[in-house]
């Protein structure tokens, strides 16, 4: 496979993701794309901006690239996991806006280098530090998707919806409506007791 055609399809796994991701937030008040639903505090808002911040650092500090964009949530003082959350006075439009920026400056990153372009990771183990640009779009392609997963996971909490993407939600029988996952989930919970009883833990 050439060059061309192997950071093409990388770069669209990417995009798949980071698109999913934005998704989840379509239809939500201010208070349902902040609020934690997770013991962890894991919410909507708050995975994007992470992943924002994680793009500029990957595809830009790594390669010496930096963007322009202020970080305050790695400085000294910042509060704890301040780029896994939204301050009141952070809109959404905002946090959108520096994920589209991120990918802007990634995709500068993407058309200026070849995939086995070198860069250093200062925040991993020194003997792993040296890293390529295929390698971080891999790392960046499961980062993202496992953030997407999350993602969809807390939507579902929030109201319901799931899904992969518009238009194409990649649930089996979802036609059933809500009335069949019901029915579906009570025999999950009935199969799981049952299990349970059976010398389950």
């Amino acid at each position: 496979m050439d060059e061309t055609k192997a950071k093409a399809d990388l770069v669209r796994y990417l995009q798949s993701a980071r698109d999913a991701v934005l998704w989840k937030l379509e239809g939500l008040s201010e208070y349902d794309a902040r609020r934690p639903l997770t013991p962890t505090g894991t919410n909507l808002l708050g995975l994007v901006k992470h992943l924002a911040a994680t793009e500029l650092g990957y595809f830009g500090d790594t390669f010496g690239r930096p963007s322009e964009e202020p970080q305050p949530w790695f400085e000294d003082d910042a509060e704890p996991n301040a780029d896994l959350w939204a301050t009141a006075d952070e809109s959404r439009e905002e946090i959108v806006g520096l994920y589209h920026r991120a990918w802007k400056h990634a995709d500068a990153t993407f058309a200026a280098l070849d995939l086995g372009a070198t860069g250093q990771v200062p925040w991993w183990p020194e003997e792993r530090r040296e890293v390529t640009l295929h390698q971080i779009l891999v790392h960046m392609i499961a980062e993202t998707h496992r953030h997407a997963g999350h993602a969809d996971i807390v939507r579902e909490l929030i109201d319901g919806a799931a899904g992969l993407r518009e238009g194409n939600d990649n649930l089996a029988y979802g036609e059933g409506g809500p009335v069949w996952w019901e029915e579906y989930r009570r025999r999950l919970e009935h199969t799981a007791q049952e299990a349970g009883g059976a010398g389950g833990s």
